[in-house]
């Protein structure tokens, strides 16, 4: 008898503390979680008819310490609108109204006339300093409506990876970049908060760990001061070379997280309706190009990876070479005689990476090329990836796998491209870039993203000897060894390609497609670096229109991270 009364008092008391755990967790829920919302519902004299009010989940950038920084968020404000029905005195109503706001009178009056509509707004987004004072008039048929729209505290900054917000039909929706990607996360479209209590509280919690639908905000690693740096280099490589375009990104060759992505032209998220509709797409996943010689540091690593070549393997330059008829040349056209393949890489020759893969064969180069993800899609959290076009590593001709070696012949997305580069830092490992890092539950949970290493393509002594050498184009040849820091080791390589024509037809003589990549501290690399620019005028040479923009990124990045000497 004595046990039986023990388990009903036991029982009592988990009935207890679980009605306690549930009247917890609701007040969580209506103060913390949705007590915007509520208040929203509360504000009666500021709620639209038939109307409910925006919402939407942020976006944030993470500073270098951690901390969250608004990238994308809503912005409150207040809609004048006025009831034509019961508006009497129109010509009163717009003078007293004139005094608080500038207000266009073909409009109001335009509007005013249409006796048989209930609802016609006048102003939008007004502060809440003059929503009162024009309800403090008290004039029949005019109120003031509370509304909430997108804002983008950074303006211009990272418009290409954030994207913003346009209708579909009758829903507004992201339309561009990471507004886009993660719609389904951000958007919010059943706001009703007068739900069950136990169904809002199993039912979210269920939705925010498996299926369902989830709702939140996005963290991302994109760290703010660090795109500033980045666009604030790229618009004065633009404007000192009148580019088209161009772009840089900053990631972390060991796990993809991007610190920064930069497009120039840019544009104002806040403010984008005279933009052209194809500046807002993103050239770093929807565009491709022949990247020229730094894929010269791929496929010298080809080389030294299955042994055809080591770094002091020679061959016999002429300046250029004959295949199917056709005729490969150096830059200059000049032969260098009996050279190694280091001054392949420092004097970036043509036949030299040719005589790689001639020593590779045709179907194993072309195996780690394909292995290097060239032809596919990375997976980046971004809308609208494409991928390369590499149909001539399908050929039978021995000069489409010359052509292919230094860049030519194939085209990549530069997606596509910094990430193949970054085997070449990280051991041989094939990453996945990534704008995400994180997401916050509307619930309240979190959670952070992570993403697969990836297959091996090369192995971690084929990385360590490419990056040797790639630090010694950078100590005695880039520049003529002038940009070489004494205290940083710094791996790195540029590409200057003929642009081809529109119609698939050869190249223009006179249109250039310039890319650099680089990392540090190379040996234990922190960072990868890569900038291309479009059609540069009045240099010939990626040398000498990326190398300061690539040394004044570097330098940034290891006062602004306090990164240590590594040699």
């Amino acid at each position: 008898m004595k046990f039986f009364k023990l388990s009903r008092i036991n029982i009592l008391s988990l009935a207890i503390f679980f009605v306690a755990f549930l009247l917890i967790s609701r007040l969580y829920f209506l103060q913390v979680m949705n007590g915007e919302a509520f208040s929203d519902q509360a504000d009666r004299q500021y709620t639209a008819p038939n109307k409910s009010i925006f919402s939407r989940g942020s976006v944030y950038f993470q500073d270098k310490d951690g901390q969250l920084v608004s990238a994308a968020t809503l912005k409150t404000g207040y809609t004048l609108a006025i009831n034509p029905k019961v508006l009497e005195d129109p010509q009163g109503a717009y003078e007293q109204l004139s005094e608080i706001v500038e207000i266009d009178s073909g409009i109001f009056f335009s509007k005013a006339n249409k006796k048989d509509d209930p609802y016609e707004e006048i102003l939008i987004r007004q502060s809440k300093e003059i929503a009162d004072q024009i309800d403090g008039l008290g004039i029949e048929g005019v109120r003031m409506y509370k509304q909430r729209w997108r804002f983008y505290p950074g303006g211009t900054l990272a418009s290409h990876s954030l994207g913003f917000l346009g209708f579909i039909g009758d829903d507004i929706e992201g339309r561009y970049g990471i507004e886009k990607y993660y719609n389904d996360l951000l958007q919010r479209k059943d706001d009703n908060l007068y739900v069950n209590f136990f169904a809002e509280v199993f039912s979210n919690i269920g939705d925010s760990v498996s299926g369902g639908k989830k709702e939140g905000d996005v963290i991302l690693g994109i760290e703010p001061s660090v795109q500033s740096f980045l666009e604030t280099e790229l618009e004065k490589v633009s404007q000192k070379f009148e580019t088209e375009s161009a772009m840089g990104v900053i990631m972390d060759p060991n796990d993809g997280k991007i610190y920064a992505l930069a497009v120039n032209p840019n544009f104002d998220l806040n403010d984008f309706a005279h933009e052209e509709t194809a500046t807002f797409s993103n050239p770093f996943v929807e565009n491709v190009f022949e990247m020229g010689s730094i894929i010269k540091a791929l496929t010298m690593a080809i080389g030294l990876d299955t042994g055809a070549v080591t770094a002091e393997t020679t061959y016999d330059d002429k300046g250029y070479l004959i295949l199917n008829g056709s005729k490969i040349s150096n830059y200059d056209g000049r032969g260098r005689g009996v050279v190694p393949m280091q001054e392949v890489l420092n004097q970036s020759l043509n036949t030299g990476v040719s005589f790689v893969v001639s020593q590779v064969g045709n179907e194993k180069f072309a195996d780690y090329m394909l292995d290097l993800g060239i032809g596919e899609e990375t997976g980046i959290d971004l809308p609208n990836e494409t991928y390369g076009l590499v149909s001539n590593l399908e050929s039978t001709r021995d000069l489409e796998y010359a052509t292919a070696s230094f860049g030519q012949g194939i085209a990549l997305t530069p997606v596509e491209t910094v990430r193949a580069l970054s085997a070449l830092a990280n051991g041989g490992k094939l990453i996945t870039p990534h704008l995400s890092t994180g997401i916050k539950y509307r619930i309240g949970l979190s959670r952070e993203l992570l993403y697969d290493e990836g297959k091996r393509v090369f192995k971690e002594s084929t990385s360590d000897e490419i990056t040797r050498m790639l630090v010694k184009v950078v100590d005695d040849a880039l520049m003529g060894g002038t940009v070489k820091m004494d205290n940083y080791s710094i791996a790195a390589k540029t590409g200057t390609a003929q642009m081809a024509k529109e119609d698939g037809r050869g190249y223009y003589d006179d249109q250039y497609l310039h890319s650099f990549f680089g990392y540090f501290p190379a040996y234990e690399p922190r960072f990868i670096t890569f900038f291309y620019i479009v059609n540069p005028r009045g240099e010939a040479y990626a040398s000498h229109t990326l190398t300061e923009p690539f040394m004044n990124t570097t330098k940034f990045l290891i006062n602004y991270y306090e990164i240590p000497p590594d040699r």
